[in-house]
């Protein structure tokens, strides 16, 4: 384990706790999945800016540290849904002051009475609320054994929540099937970067992704990318038809929403499939109701604000399921921009907000 880390057994394990494991964080926490709520002129700036910032930081960790009680745990890391935009709440839970961070890498430092796949001091990555903190809570459900294949914590902190998201954009909801085309929005993200190269596993006879950056547009033929978009190009769509000879593309999924709508109908296939998984191009946009019906699309909207637990650790089981062997071959992976002590997190996401980034941005604690 990294030095400089905090390690205190947690000794007050609520009986609602049961089916918990209880997270150190290690090594590190990841920023990705953050972004596309930045992008949207999103997360609770207070949290960021004010003077207490680190004290509201760290307050997860020194609850830990003295014996945290069921309230505190629930609150800190039990449950999905962070803190979002100025003023409102998030999912389920939010507000000023909120822990933010969604996935994070440790170890396990106590576990509930009826976790029976981890035990303490396994190395662990998971999706988890609360996760800019020394310490998380987390459902065992929802938590994977880092691959002993070398794989640090701070690589591991960048897999959990591009690996559910995309996993189940793609085959969940997005049901693609073996030699179907795949175009990915916002593809060089970490979650695009990554659900390339899960399309790619699962089959798919050709991926395409789009980027307006063109340094990150050239790059993404390392990450399984046959065909590098530029949706500033109006006659994007029609390249999309001339790879798949004329057909369209069979799925998309889109990260970007906002102004590519319509021209993501005119790219797709008769009968395809649009799951929209984040809006990083706006939240509204014009909708073009009778190209939608004319071609009649499948158009999916999915997010993990409102899905229960059992819900989630389907989601994780089926990820896991399909993509570990691969992920423990180390052929599914995601670069790491750069790296933050867990005190400079108000930096770190200023480098992220500047969004002149290729790949995660992770913080150490």
């Amino acid at each position: 384990m990294p030095s400089g880390c905090l390690v205190q057994r947690c000794r007050h394990l609520a009986p609602e706790l049961a089916d918990q494991v209880v997270v150190l964080l290690a090594a590190a926490e990841c920023l990705e999945e953050l972004q596309h709520r930045l992008a949207a002129g999103a997360f609770v700036e207070e949290a960021v800016t004010d003077d207490d910032f680190q004290r509201r930081f760290h307050r997860f960790t020194e609850a830990a540290l003295r014996g945290i009680g069921a309230g505190e745990f629930k609150a800190g890391g039990m449950v999905g849904g962070i803190g979002s935009q100025p003023g409102f709440d998030f999912g389920r839970i939010g507000g000023a002051g909120t822990i933010v961070g969604l996935e994070c890498a440790g170890e396990v430092e106590a576990i509930g009475a009826d976790v029976k796949d981890f035990k303490p001091g396994d190395r662990v990555m998971s999706s988890a609320a609360g996760g800019f903190a020394e310490y998380a809570v987390t459902d065992s459900g929802r938590a994977h054994k880092i691959p002993a294949n070398n794989m640090s914590y701070e690589q591991a902190a960048c897999m959990p929540v591009a690996v559910q998201t995309m996993h189940n954009a793609l085959v969940g909801a997005g049901r693609l099937k073996n030699a179907e085309s795949v175009l990915i929005q916002g593809a060089s993200s970490g979650v695009g970067l990554l659900g390339m190269q899960i399309a790619k596993h699962m089959g798919a006879s050709i991926v395409m992704g789009t980027s307006t950056n063109d340094s990150r547009r050239a790059r993404l033929a390392e990450f399984g990318c046959d065909l590098a978009l530029d949706t500033r190009d109006p006659k994007w769509p029609e390249k999309v038809k001339e790879a798949t000879g004329g057909k369209g593309v069979d799925l998309i999924v889109d990260q970007v929403s906002g102004g590519v709508m319509n021209a993501n109908m005119e790219a797709a296939a008769i009968l395809g499939r649009i799951v929209n998984v984040g809006r990083l191009g706006g939240m509204k946009g014009e909708f073009n109701f009778d190209l939608h019906a004319l071609k009649r699309i499948d158009y999916i909207g999915v997010t993990f604000r409102t899905r229960s637990p059992e819900e989630v650790r389907a989601i994780v089981q089926a990820a896991r399921k399909d993509l570990w062997p691969a992920i423990e071959a180390g052929k599914l992976h995601l670069p790491i921009d750069r790296t933050f002590p867990l005190a400079e997190a108000a930096e770190a996401l200023a480098h992220m907000k500047a969004n002149a980034h290729f790949g995660k941005i992770v913080l150490v604690a």
